[in-house]
């Protein structure tokens, strides 16, 4: 417990401006670039994902209202997690555009986070997640149901899941916000060790995104009319101008 690690990229340092960084980059080997300018390790072989995240990450934008959207979610008492996904119903992108994480915390507290970004939208969990047996996990489904959270159970298939998630990321189909900061932390130490197991360390968000993944489309929600309609009359009401991005944090 006497040491810390804190990865820090080059955008945290004041003293690089954008020309001495875009220099800096373009000296690099594309293979070198995110670990440079990111800090974090090259994980080689070990990724479970080796997409470079400059692949993956898109600058945020308002999500529109007729997108279906849900959520992956992973419960504990040491840390609790979920991220959001909108998928574009045009090219059928899938865009993670929110998430959450935080720990020991109560249901109640964890429940209230989540419905405060749409009561309406449906999630997706694992009730055999962090270590928990089948009719533990199932308990604790149905005590975040009684807190009002739709909640369903995704498959329990880690390696398929892998293997649909890496595929969708390396084809283009699943972006990330870039504010989805957190998320781009585990994303960039999701390893194997040396026998070829998943490093079960600070993958919360990892496992939120597979359960996604492997729920599918199916259960994705548009914004409902009646929902839609009461923020727009708040929102004029509180002369906020934030628009239709109201679900998008």
């Amino acid at each position: 417990m006497s040491k810390h690690v804190t990865f820090c990229d080059w955008d945290s340092v004041p003293h690089l401006s954008d020309t001495v960084k875009a220099a800096m980059l373009a000296a690099l080997p594309p293979h070198q670039r995110d670990a440079r300018s990111k800090g974090v390790p090259q994980l080689g072989s070990g990724a479970i994902y080796p997409v470079l995240e400059s692949d993956i990450k898109v600058t945020d934008f308002p999500i529109p209202a007729h997108w279906p959207r849900a959520y992956g979610m992973d419960v504990g008492w040491r840390w609790t997690a979920a991220c959001w996904e909108a998928r574009d119903p045009e090219t059928g992108i899938r865009y993670i555009y929110s998430v959450y994480k935080r720990g020991y915390a109560e249901p109640s507290i964890h429940s209230s986070a989540i419905l405060a970004r749409g009561s309406w939208i449906p999630g997706d969990i694992d009730p055999a997640a962090q270590g928990r047996s089948q009719e533990d996990g199932e308990q604790l489904i149905e005590k975040y149901k009684a807190l009002g959270l739709d909640l369903d159970q995704a498959p329990h298939a880690v390696e398929s899941g892998l293997y649909e998630t890496f595929n969708l990321l390396s084809t283009g189909m699943l972006k990330v916000f870039g504010s989805c900061g957190t998320w781009f932390e585990e994303y960039r130490i999701y390893r194997r060790d040396d026998k070829g197991r998943v490093v079960k360390q600070n993958d919360h968000l990892m496992d939120c995104t597979r359960y996604r993944v492997l729920t599918g489309i199916q259960r994705m929600k548009a914004v409902p009319v009646d929902a839609f309609e009461q923020e727009q009359q708040r929102l004029m009401m509180t002369g906020s101008d934030a628009g239709a991005d109201w679900m998008g944090m």
